[in-house]
């Protein structure tokens, strides 16, 4: 009992130091805050029983901790890694850590239930995965806004509470190397965008629904109870190339919602093996061709005007259909030369811009992005 003391007396220290320095940097929505640091792990959930409360609460506050350093080696490193930080002890865990916060919990009579965001130091991470081969980068990949489409006795619904939705809420991916967010489902998403809009993909909509979350790209994924699981179905453009998914996934547990979540982390998975691997081409499991497809490749200049309406053009012109891929070959104060890789013909690219509100032609020689 005085090792875990004397290990929560580190981790209470940790957890004051979180709130003296406010943290790290986070995206405020409407609803709540999103942690954006990709060494954080948010939504660690606990349950602890011990013979008093506070027992119960301090083993918890170790528990979440090795929790999450698993589990950030599963989102930042391989599964491979997972395995091997899942032997280190608790003290020499401890030694990674930045800071603990609470996000929620209920206490009571020998029982500690919450839920923890735990952030890791940087360098250090780096450092560990390096001796394991494992390189961690600053930069993030494209950002995933996931519509999750879940049907049941023959209707389709989109903001309602269901597997599919939980399943990918779940994931907690917001700051993974490939961020994942999934919509509030507040009053102005609502108002946004409907099912319907999704079924008849409402391109304006859509788009609409991308720039209030920033994202890459908005995906649609579409599941169902099916074979004792649940089959899940992605198709479609992304910046990691094309996504093709249809697959019936069955966990071990048999349940609907366990088989919902297999299901969201092998997307997941498969997105951050396309990003590691820099093979940009079809992201598939389950149905489909499968084939591999580099797509043709074009240089285009992109005029802007400033730093925020090139990250703007840079959003969009990834989340075009037909786009796989865009690489900067220069960058300056009012303008940037990049290589698009993109699927399909030079005319289905044209197509596809000026439905995103852009337009590719050619000006002197040069092929150009502008918005219309």
């Amino acid at each position: 009992m005085g090792t875990l003391s004397g290990i929560f007396r580190i981790l209470l220290l940790v957890v004051l130091c979180a709130f003296a320095t406010g943290g790290p940097s986070r995206l405020a929505l409407s609803a709540g805050i999103i942690e954006t640091s990709v060494f954080a792990v948010p939504g660690v959930a606990v349950d602890v029983t011990a013979p008093d409360a506070t027992s119960a609460k301090n083993q918890a506050l170790v528990d979440a901790q090795m929790k999450a350093f698993v589990l950030l080696a599963e989102r930042l490193g391989t599964p491979g890694l997972a395995q091997e930080v899942s032997k280190f002890d608790t003290k020499q865990v401890l030694t990674y850590l930045k800071s603990l916060s609470i996000e929620e919990e209920l206490i009571s009579p020998g029982r500690y239930q919450g839920k923890l965001t735990v952030r890791f130091l940087p360098d250090k991470i780096r450092a560990l995965y390096r001796d394991y081969g494992v390189k961690v980068s600053a930069e993030q990949g494209p950002s995933f806004l996931i519509l999750p489409v879940w049907t049941a006795d023959g209707v389709q619904v989109l903001w309602s509470d269901t597997p599919w939705q939980r399943a990918f809420k779940s994931l907690n991916a917001q700051q993974s190397a490939i961020p994942l967010f999934v919509p509030l489902g507040d009053a102005e998403d609502r108002s946004t965008l409907s099912v319907t809009d999704v079924i008849n993909d409402d391109k304006v909509k859509l788009e609409a629904i991308r720039r209030r979350y920033d994202a890459s790209v908005v995906v649609v994924a579409y599941g169902e109870a099916a074979a004792g699981g649940v089959r899940g179905r992605l198709f479609g453009e992304s910046p990691l190339g094309r996504l093709n998914f249809d697959k019936v996934y069955i966990a071990e547990t048999g349940t609907i919602d366990d088989s919902a979540a297999l299901a969201a982390q092998r997307f997941h998975a498969v997105m951050l093996e396309k990003w590691r691997s820099g093979g940009y081409q079809v992201a598939t499991e389950g149905g489909g061709d499968g084939a591999g497809e580099q797509g043709n490749v074009l240089s285009v200049s992109v005029p802007f005007a400033g730093p925020s309406e090139w990250n703007g053009l840079r959003s969009r012109i990834l989340s075009t259909p037909g786009i796989l891929g865009l690489d900067v070959s220069t960058l300056g104060g009012d303008g940037a030369v990049v290589n698009l890789s993109y699927a399909g013909t030079l005319e289905d690219m044209q197509s596809s811009f000026q439905a995103t509100g852009l337009q590719l032609a050619r000006v002197g020689g040069v092929w150009v992005v502008t918005q219309l």
